[in-house]
């Protein structure tokens, strides 16, 4: 669990094998009174997150289905129905992967927004931002809590340096007690488990280092089936704290293991005023299911719900236990009676020999228990309120209730889904927070300009290069001869659905089939389109406006200025007039085949355009471009007559 590790003014760091190194020339401003100080702060932080650790460690069995394990002789057996629900719900936050679009609060910001909505998701992809939400997913259902941390990797992209993003264990990260929002927290703090080889192989320089003994930081662990040995291991401490620099917050950053300083950024020149990043946040994103008071952490689906899961589990013991019993039969035996009892219990024996007479009170059945009934209606109310404190009723599992339309199947899924949507919109609160600091991350780093396979406005892929050149702060311009001293561009985020649900995909694409069928796409019926479209509420709304505009602007230009560019080109320069027709059609602004349109006189523009197309089929003065019957028009006869009489050679 390496920390990002970055910093300098300029983007840069003094490195040894990668690793920062603490600059000498100068008094250190974190020492070995200071870590010794750091690790008293760092203890009092784990002893007041004790009850929160366990909860984790016993949350962790409960999801393992191990909850049972060494209690009972092992004549519980574990049930399925919390595990089941846990995945569903991941499921469902997987359904709604969210995606950012950036907006510009200002005029001059907005290619900046444009490129940065386009950047972030491939930056995202690079940084394996898909599996790391399906892990905080699985953290936050079942701790309650997923911490995600957004940093700097000087690694990453052969060297170049790029935004890293992955969770941190609920285990291994301690704050201030009695806050709510991490950002508050004096101190933060995160560790690692490392062995002393390669603690030594990073820091190869730091002959200290070889001196490592056993860990002297105790940390909280979950139950694993295989054992591990601590003894040639160290915790590497990652340190966090929040500074005042005149008026300024700056956030600093070191990294030590036992008293030994590994990187301090308070003692690097670059880095002393300026900060570890110059967002001056903890990098750091909690994403509760659902919040708790006084703790940045919360509570999650198995909090809830194990009280349940250990009566279903109980239960069924007890049903499964009867029903055994019930299925076997035993019988009762005089002492006395006349039967051989082994050839009796063998049911591989044909024969029974029997000494003496025989009746049923030598030998009679034990009477079977059957299940009970009001067992079996305990399991079914226990199951039922599963469903209901885990919100994974059947609707939400596939069950349609009876209802057969689409219509009907859609309304029910949206309504039993209304716990999910409320839960999955604090992520998106959360990964809103996230993108916040990859933005300023592009804008503190990103000074090499690099290259982005990015989706176009077209829907086709393109390559864009990128830097921090339009994110940077640049002078507010002077009023009344006043200095108002510089500003960075802000950005509004806007966190949206990715649509990687099946049935969201076929709504989607089936509301443009109904479109389509209804006639908004033809350009005679623009008009109406819009108007309809300005009060409704789908997703890329914006960019079906956008086609529908443009095919209107192309039935406009198809009746009321080919006749005139045809009639012109006749007249004056039939070269110059065949040249704007084609770059019409180049535009997509007129169909191609309207170039042989014989609304012009023989000759001319007209006629070279057919010469070009070759043996073009001859199309009547009646017809439209694509060969139906074209409807009169008095009003464009007269306009063209007027043209004719005003481009007339006299």
């Amino acid at each position: 669990m390496n920390e990002f590790l970055t910093g300098a003014a300029d983007g840069s760091l003094p490195v040894s094998d990668g690793m920062p190194i603490a600059d000498t020339e100068h008094t250190d401003a974190v020492g070995k009174e200071e870590i010794a100080e750091a690790v008293s702060i760092l203890q009092r932080y784990k002893a007041g997150k004790s009850n929160l650790e366990k909860r984790i460690i016993a949350n962790e069995k409960w999801f393992r289905q191990r909850h049972w394990e060494n209690e009972r002789d092992g004549k519980i057996k574990q049930t399925g129905w919390l595990f089941s629900a846990i995945a569903n719900k991941h499921a469902d936050f997987m359904d709604n992967f969210p995606e950012v679009n950036v907006s510009a609060r200002e005029p001059g910001d907005e290619n900046a927004a444009k490129a940065l909505t386009a950047v972030i998701p491939v930056v995202l992809d690079r940084a394996g931002w898909k599996q790391t939400y399906s892990d905080g997913s699985y953290e936050k259902i079942k701790t309650g809590t997923a911490v995600y941390m957004v940093g700097w990797d000087p690694n990453a992209s052969n060297g170049l340096g790029d935004v890293a993003i992955r969770t941190v264990d609920g285990l291994n990260i301690f704050w201030e007690p009695g806050i709510e929002d991490i950002q508050d927290s004096a101190n933060v703090f995160t560790v690692e488990l490392m062995s002393h080889d390669a603690i030594v192989s990073e820091y190869p320089d730091r002959p200290e280092l070889k001196e490592l003994s056993a860990p002297s930081i105790d940390v909280s662990r979950y139950s694993f089936d295989e054992s591990i040995d601590t003894s040639d291991k160290s915790y590497v401490v990652n340190w966090y704290r929040k500074r005042k620099v005149g008026d300024r917050t700056v956030l600093h950053y070191c990294r030590f293991v036992q008293d030994i300083v590994l990187y301090a950024s308070e003692n690097d020149p670059a880095l002393r005023d300026r900060g570890w990043y110059d967002h001056g946040l903890y990098p750091f994103v909690f994403d509760v299911f659902f919040p708790d008071k006084g703790t940045p952490a919360g509570f999650g689906l198995i909090d809830i719900s194990k009280d349940t899961q250990e009566d279903l589990d109980e239960i069924n013991a007890l049903m499964v236990e009867g029903a055994k019993r019930a299925a076997r039969v035993r019988y009762f035996m005089r002492d006395n009676a006349a039967v051989n009892a082994a050839e009796f219990c063998d049911l591989n024996r044909d024969i029974v020999h029997v000494a003496g007479g025989l009746d049923e009170m030598n030998v009679r059945e034990i009477a079977r228990p059957d299940v009970s009934a009001g067992a079996v209606n305990l399991q079914q109310y226990k199951i039922n309120e599963m469903k209901e404190n885990t919100f994974n009723r059947d609707v939400n599992s596939g069950g349609t209730g009876g209802t057969t339309t689409a219509a009907g199947i859609g309304a029910l899924q949206e309504a039993g889904s209304k716990v999910s949507r409320d839960i999955i919109s604090q992520t998106y609160n959360s990964f809103k927070l996230i993108c916040q600091m990859i933005i300023e991350l592009i804008r503190q780093f990103y000074d090499t300009p690099r290259y982005f396979r990015i989706i176009g406005e077209d829907k086709l892929q393109q390559y864009a290069s990128f830097d921090n050149s339009e994110l940077t702060a640049r002078p507010v311009e002077n009023e009344f001869g006043v200095d108002f001293g510089m500003k960075e561009p802000i950005f509004d985020l806007n966190v949206k659905v990715a649509k990687s649900n099946t049935w969201s995909r076929a709504a989607q694409n089936q509301d443009i089939i109904n479109f389509y069928g209804m006639g908004f796409f033809n350009p005679e019926q623009s008009t109406q389109a819009l108007a309809c479209l300005s009060v409704l509420e789908i997703d890329n709304k914006d960019e079906l406006i956008d086609v529908i505009k443009k095919n209107g602007l192309k039935e406009q230009f198809n009746a009321q200025f080919l006749p005139l560019l045809l009639n012109m080109a006749n007249v004056y320069a039939p070269d110059i007039g065949i040249q704007a027709v084609e770059a019409a059609a180049a535009a997509g602004l007129v169909d191609p085949a309207a170039m042989t349109q014989t609304g012009a006189p023989h000759g001319g523009a007209a006629a070279a355009g057919q010469a070009r197309q070759g043996a073009a089929p001859a199309r009547s003065a009646d017809t439209d471009i694509n060969g139906g019957m074209k409807q009169s028009s008095a009003y464009m006869d007269k306009q063209t007559s007027i043209a004719r009489e005003r481009t007339a050679p006299r």
